[in-house]
């Protein structure tokens, strides 16, 4: 199984409370049950976050591979 590290940004990071984490996952999927087992308020959080892989937006089904950086991005209010 590939480690990858998820960083967290705002209300995500708050949820965490840490601004990153490294876990073993296949997809991003596992990756958010994994990080987020035993803490509801961190999966909460991430249920409603845009991820980027490695820079690039992503879907919940997208594979990971061993190294990748996953960023969990929270709504943003402001302008």
């Amino acid at each position: 199984m590939p480690e990858v590290t998820i960083r967290y940004f705002a209300a995500a990071r708050a949820a965490a409370g840490e601004s990153s984490a490294t876990a073993q996952a296949a997809s991003v999927k596992d990756l958010v049950g994994v990080v987020s087992a035993g803490r509801p308020e961190l999966a909460r959080v991430l249920g409603i976050c845009t991820f980027l892989l490695d820079g690039e937006r992503v879907d919940l089904d997208t594979g990971l591979q061993d190294g990748a950086l996953v960023d969990a991005l929270p709504p943003f209010a402001g302008g």
